[in-house]
């Protein structure tokens, strides 16, 4: 566990900008000293690398929640969304400088495409719409209003449980009645604390649990090392 204090000598982030995150739940810390003060875990640490990643790329605060709070939020691709924007941005910067070096050089360039950031914009609203503006997340988001942070922990180990018992037949096929059973009770679940969880929906969540990233890699330490692939297919074999 890190301190506020530590938190801030590594990332440059003054303690009242990270006191501040903590208060629009942005990043909450994992615990408190028995004095009060912010503790910091990987988790923690991690997500507020995604912060400031899309800060470092001009996103509001407001957009960074939807985003990392978006139930089908997936660090992976999110670093991929990242890192073509950061492309983009770099892109943008050299026409900038090379503009720049031919007024020293004497020259009269009356071209303002340099300036021209629609590329950069426009992949950013879509990586945005990507994770902040889908149904799903509207409902996610009335649901969890008023949630307290134990609550959050309470779904998520419940989850996590129902991970467990797919990795406790994960050797067996996955069209039996009892993986069948499983996926409507994960179906279940997801309804009735994040949102309406449709068949189509539950299919793509599969696609996306073995696609590996954060989701297959939690799946798999919840159930064991192939978990996730299996999950996706028992999902595939009920729903087809």
């Amino acid at each position: 566990m890190m301190t506020v204090h530590e938190i801030s000598e590594l990332t440059g982030l003054t303690i009242r900008t990270l006191q501040y995150y903590d208060k629009i739940g942005l990043l909450k810390p994992a615990s408190y000293t028995e004095s009060g003060y912010r503790l910091y875990g990987d988790t923690e640490i991690e997500r507020l690398q995604d912060i400031m990643l899309f800060r470092e790329l001009e996103f509001p605060l407001k957009d960074i929640i939807k985003i990392l709070e978006n139930p089908e939020f997936d660090r992976s691709k999110a670093i991929s969304q990242q890192l073509e924007m950061l492309k983009l941005k770099r892109e943008h910067i050299d026409d900038l400088i090379n503009m720049c070096k031919k007024i020293q050089n004497g020259g009269n360039d009356m071209d303002f495409d340099a300036f021209d950031k629609s590329k950069l914009e426009e992949y950013a609203k879509e990586a945005k719409k990507t994770w902040g503006d889908t149904p799903a997340y509207a409902e996610y988001e009335k649901k969890s209003k008023g949630r307290s942070i134990e609550e959050q922990a309470d779904m998520a180990k419940e989850m996590m449980d129902i991970f467990k018992d797919f990795g406790k037949i994960k050797d067996q096929d996955p069209a039996s009645d009892e993986a069948g059973k499983l996926v409507r009770k994960l179906q279940e679940h997801i309804t009735k604390n994040y949102y309406k969880c449709t068949d189509e929906i539950l299919k793509g969540l599969g696609a996306m649990y073995q696609a590996g990233g954060d989701f297959t890699t939690n799946i798999d330490k919840a159930g064991g090392e192939g978990t996730a692939v299996f999950v996706n297919e028992a999902i595939k074999a009920l729903l087809g």
